[in-house]
């Protein structure tokens, strides 16, 4: 993790994915807007489950300072519309079973869990901005503070 060379500044490449609502995520879609683009482990599991109820308390606050959400984890797309309507979330999540976004933002680590070692996502969060452009890398986040210190940075830019 330590050595994994920084992609501040980088044009992130369009992509598309699946994503809840029954609808396809298109990065271009986003231009002109910032986008928050969070990467965690797994729905229903504790650190994920409050780091989406924080990124939903404070989803009108990135709204009003120009920043729209989007959570993406490897879970199933039904997986991902239940664990949305459980929480209420007030933003959609793409579905990535292939890891096809998470290896583009490269954020497949080993992890110990229990003592082994598993491949897993590294709960990460990217900031890009209305060109596209990645602002701000948040790797190996820990949960607590996390989402206020992301909101921050948006505000305080503004």
């Amino acid at each position: 993790m330590g050595d994994r060379p920084s992609i501040m500044n980088l044009a992130v490449p369009d992509f598309d994915a699946d994503m809840t609502g029954g609808q396809r995520f298109r990065l271009s879609d986003y231009r002109g807007r910032k986008l928050v683009l969070y990467f965690y482990p797994k729905d229903n599991t504790p650190g994920c489950t409050t780091e989406a109820l924080q990124f939903r308390d404070l989803h009108q606050r990135f709204r009003d300072a120009g920043a729209d959400i989007i959570g993406v984890s490897r879970d199933s797309l039904r997986s991902h519309e239940n664990f949305k309507a459980k929480l209420g979330l007030p933003f959609e999540l793409i579905t990535d079973p292939d890891e096809a976004v998470c290896n583009l933002f490269d954020v497949m680590a080993i992890k110990s869990m229990y003592g082994k070692q598993v491949r897993g996502v590294e709960r990460s969060t990217f900031l890009i901005d209305a060109e596209g452009k990645i602002v701000k890398e948040w790797r190996g986040v820990k949960v607590p503070g996390h989402v206020n210190d992301v909101l921050g940075l948006i505000e305080s830019a503004d």
